[in-house]
Formats: structure tokens, sequence, C-alpha cells
């Protein structure tokens, strides 16, 4: 056998390997170096898919999706489908827009924007584990974690290195600070400023020390943020008077973002004080 047809037949072996038999790719698709696809899988005319991609069986890659490199889609996952809005005209094009080196597990659905031309956005590195969805114009940042059944609602945003525990629910229009974390079955309808610990319902419960020590804060910078949280949570101010002390003194980078997300929640607020405050009796309830 000659070399030119080894050389091809290797070439057909790898492309076997990589793109099973039955996945679709629809003409008009763009698809990159070295992207697999598993059985059935699906690439619409008019999505764009990075280099390295590996989708898994059955899952579908939306025409209107762009995606960026080495992102690695599970199984049955749906990524820009129609938003779940009464009132939305499927002829109105608009986008799903997703980073780099994501990992979007089995079953997660994502959906497009209702705005024209506008985009649902996924940044880089991000983990969505089995079943989480993101509803239409989500605003997800770089290396956070939705753990199983994470439902975020149309419009919120979820900053950079946010965790949300399985079951959390994100209402519409909600923010989620960097590097907070929810417990298990979370439920946010306010606001959750960065670097906070919720539970239950709207519930701050502590700040996310283990976060920040893994992104690496230093024992001053924790200990400046600590009491910023304090002065919102733990003493008993009122918020009106918390920011007026917080505005007479300076503060680093990361505590002033934390200052600044409260300045700017909006009429949703912030997420409420569930733990006790400082210097007072444990209450039964506690």
């Amino acid at each position: 056998m000659g070399e030119a047809k080894v050389v091809r037949r290797l070439k057909i072996e790898i492309k076997s390997l990589m793109i099973h038999p039955t996945a679709i790719v629809a003409e008009g698709a763009r698809v990159g170096l070295g992207v697999s696809l598993g059985p059935y899988a699906i690439v619409e005319a008019g999505a764009e898919v990075g280099d390295h991609c590996q989708i898994g069986a059955h899952a579908v890659v939306g025409s209107c999706v762009r995606m960026g490199a080495g992102n690695w889609i599970g199984a049955g996952a749906i990524l820009g489908g129609d938003p779940q809005d009464l009132r939305f005209d499927p002829a109105v094009e608009s986008f799903v827009r997703i980073g780099s080196g994501n990992k979007i597990r089995e079953h997660c659905t994502i959906h497009r924007s209702v705005q024209p031309g506008g985009q649902t956005q996924v940044g880089n590195e991000n983990y969505l584990m089995v079943g989480s969805h993101l509803g239409h114009d989500v605003r997800v940042g770089d290396k956070t974690v939705l753990a199983n059944g994470v439902l975020v609602g149309g419009h919120a945003s979820i900053e950079d290195g946010v965790f949300l525990g399985g079951g959390t629910l994100v209402h519409q229009f909600v923010k989620v600070g960097r590097l907070a974390i929810s417990q298990g079955n979370t439920s946010l309808s306010k606001n959750l400023p960065p670097f906070l610990m919720a539970s239950g319902l709207n519930a701050v419960v502590g700040l996310n020390v283990v976060g920040l020590k893994r992104a690496g804060f230093s024992s001053q910078q924790r200990s400046e943020i600590k009491e910023a949280f304090s002065w919102v949570y733990r003493r008993g101010y009122n918020l009106a008077q918390a920011m007026e002390y917080a505005r007479a003194r300076k503060w680093s980078v990361d505590t002033e973002q934390f200052w600044d997300f409260i300045t700017h929640a909006g009429k949703r607020g912030i997420c409420g004080w569930r733990g006790r405050r400082a210097g007072a009796p444990e209450r039964e309830e506690d």
C-alpha cells in the first residue's frame, strides 16, 4: 500500500473515532479541529463549535450557539433552546455564547436570549453539573460551580468563583456576587453579596472563608472583608448606618467590591442575616 493511501486511511480512521456515524452536523455549522461528537449528537446549521470540544451522545448544539475551545458537553445536554417566555417570538435572532474550558454535564439546558441580538453568556472554566439550567439572558462568569439541579432564572447574574449547592434556585434578575456560596436547596429571590454563604430562603449564614483562602486571599484581606461583613450583618446597624460608616473609611479593592455590590443592589435588595448578632446570647432557633 502506497504512502498516500496509508495517510488517507489513517485520516478516515481518526475521523471515524471522533465523529460517530450517527451524529449530525448540519450544512452551515462551523466545527473546529479535533471536535468529538457522540452517537446521535446534533450540531445545527449556524452553530459554531471551537477546537477540541467533546459533545456527548444525544446532545444538541443549537444554531444560535457560539462556543469556544475545549468544552465538554455531556449526554443529552441541550444548548440554545428557545427561552421559556410566553411572549417570546421564535423568529427573534438571539444567541448563547460559551467561552472555553467549560464542563457542562448530562442533561443541562441553556436557553438563548429573548432580546433581538441578545445573548445568554457563560464564561470560561465553569462546571455545570447534571441537570442544571440557565434561563434566557443569564450571565455566568468564570470558574463557577453549579451543582446538580441548580436552576437559574432569566436575566440572573452569577459572578466569578461562585459555588451553588445542589438544588439551589436563583430567581430571575437576581445577582450572586463573586466567590459567594450557597448550601444545597437554597432559594434566592434577593441578591447575595460577594464572599458570603447563603442557606434556606434569602438567608446569609456566614462568610465563605474556605473559598477566600482557596482564591488566595491573604489573612489581612480576609480580616478586612470580615469586618465589612460584620458591619452589615452582625453589629446591629441598619444598612444605611453601615453604608455611612463605610464611606468614611478607605477599603481595599476587594472589599470595595463588596460595598459596591450592596450600593447597587436595586429593588431586590440583599439577603438578610439568619445568624447571631455579635455579643448577643444564643437563641433557641439558632
